[in-house]
């Protein structure tokens, strides 16, 4: 089965490689998402494979497809979440609900890349990265693989008030998914390293570490609520949650850096 796709910023437009070698310039990854998983990836196989991928690289995700995210799945987000919030009993609810947090984060284009800048906002005192485990899912909503994600949230706007998210969690410069997509199974995914560095002057400023088997709710439980009532005709990209936050004397500056880790898979930006 293939490994890794990649998304390149090639002279000719963006441009998809398979395990380090570009894939036919039409191809798109929607369109394979579309495919019967009986199928897809031995028609992905097939494909015949042209240069060695050199060109900068992309966030891993077309522009019509979507990113959406879960919130509260780790017990650290939920104590994190009720610390800050003015109405902490909505958090100790979801966290033992039957029904997940979900909620829209970005539309493809807006999704920041390997490398490139993440911002904070400007009317936020308190912001964070969120280190999450990505989820790739086909049309039909099973999982065909990950990335790496950092959901950028502003902890001061949504602790304010919960009705506030959309604010906290979408803006430009609040998605960053990366570096590429490692094609693999929900069982490969359950018990991955996590981690998190922050680097300010070139010094560390924070860091953690969690394991994807903390997540308290399934992969498929997660992916299955998102699909539940939303059609994905080209795919999805869920974020999982965040199990490493920073504490409340830590806030995102410009001019740092930010370095996740999931399994073998490692997403760098700077904060702009």
């Amino acid at each position: 089965m293939p490994a890794y796709l990649t998304r390149h910023a090639t002279a000719d437009g963006p441009r998809w490689a398979l395990d380090g070698y570009y894939l036919p310039a039409d191809f798109r990854l929607g369109a394979w998402l579309a495919r019967p998983l009986d199928e897809a990836y031995a028609w992905l196989a097939a494909q015949p494979l042209g240069d060695a991928a050199d060109a900068p690289l992309l966030a891993p995700i077309e522009d019509a497809q979507e990113a959406w995210a879960s919130g509260v799945t780790y017990l650290s987000s939920r104590m994190a979440r009720e610390a800050e919030s003015q109405s902490a009993d909505v958090y100790q609810k979801v966290y033992g609900a039957e029904r997940p947090e979900l909620f829209f984060k970005a539309n493809g284009w807006r999704v920041r890349g390997h490398g490139q800048p993440i911002r904070i906002r400007a009317d936020s005192g308190w912001n964070v990265p969120e280190p999450e485990l990505v989820l790739l899912l086909d049309a039909t909503g099973a999982i065909r693989g990950h990335a790496v994600g950092n959901d950028v949230s502003s902890r001061s706007i949504e602790g304010e008030n919960p009705l506030y998210l959309p604010q906290a969690k979408v803006y430009d410069g609040a998605c960053a998914i990366g570096p590429g997509i490692a094609l693999g199974r929900a069982d490969e995914l359950r018990d991955l390293p996590v981690t998190l560095r922050i680097e300010r002057a070139g010094a560390a400023v924070f860091a953690g570490e969690t394991r994807t088997s903390q997540i308290k709710r399934g992969l498929e439980e997660l992916a299955g609520f998102l699909f539940r009532e939303l059609a994905f005709p080209q795919g999805a990209f869920l974020f999982t949650g965040t199990g490493i936050v920073p504490g409340e004397d830590f806030t995102l500056q410009a001019g740092d850096v930010v370095r996740i880790g999931i399994g073998g898979l490692a997403l760098e930006n700077p904060v702009s």
